[in-house]
């Protein structure tokens, strides 16, 4: 990981709460030039600590959805077979999230889905049919209470 400082932090804090800042914003709300700013947003895209830029959608002002999170165990006995699993996933549009787990589970999907009769199709056409798949437990999110993209500051190194 590049060695970031204090300025660093506060750009990477200002871009994520509004990526459509331009340089002379930011440079103003810092109270610096806009060349340095310039420099340092080029090497934190370079270095790869930003990833990319991406617009955040409401999803309130679409079609209304629910959000359910499955967990579930995976019957595998090789790591090739663990990534069968992981291929089809990231190919499955309505999930949104993927995450390997420790402990009693072994993954855990964040998926979207219109109401309850679109999520049953949904799981009994795809994931129902992912390979290696043993139990799943669905759990349906009632409200959000907290939502952010934002990774808060670390440790200065």
């Amino acid at each position: 990981m590049p060695n970031l400082d204090l300025v660093d932090h506060q750009i990477l804090k200002l871009l994520q709460e509004d990526a459509k800042l331009n340089v002379n914003d930011i440079a103003q709300q810092l109270n610096l030039t806009k060349t340095p700013i310039y420099e340092r947003i080029k090497r934190l895209e370079r270095s790869g600590v930003i990833d990319r830029y991406v617009a955040i959608v409401n999803r309130q002002k679409f079609t209304p959805s629910i959000i359910v999170l499955l967990t579930g165990a995976l019957k595998v006995t090789k790591f090739e077979q663990t990534q069968e699993f992981y291929d089809a996933v990231i190919g499955i549009e309505e999930v949104l999230e993927c995450y390997l787990l420790g402990g009693d589970k072994d993954f855990m999907l964040k998926v979207i889905a219109r109401d309850l009769d679109s999520y049953h199709e949904f799981y009994s056409a795809k994931i129902a049919s992912i390979p290696y798949v043993g139990e799943i437990r669905s759990s349906f999110v009632l409200k959000e209470v907290k939502y952010s993209t934002s990774i808060p500051n670390m440790t200065l190194e």
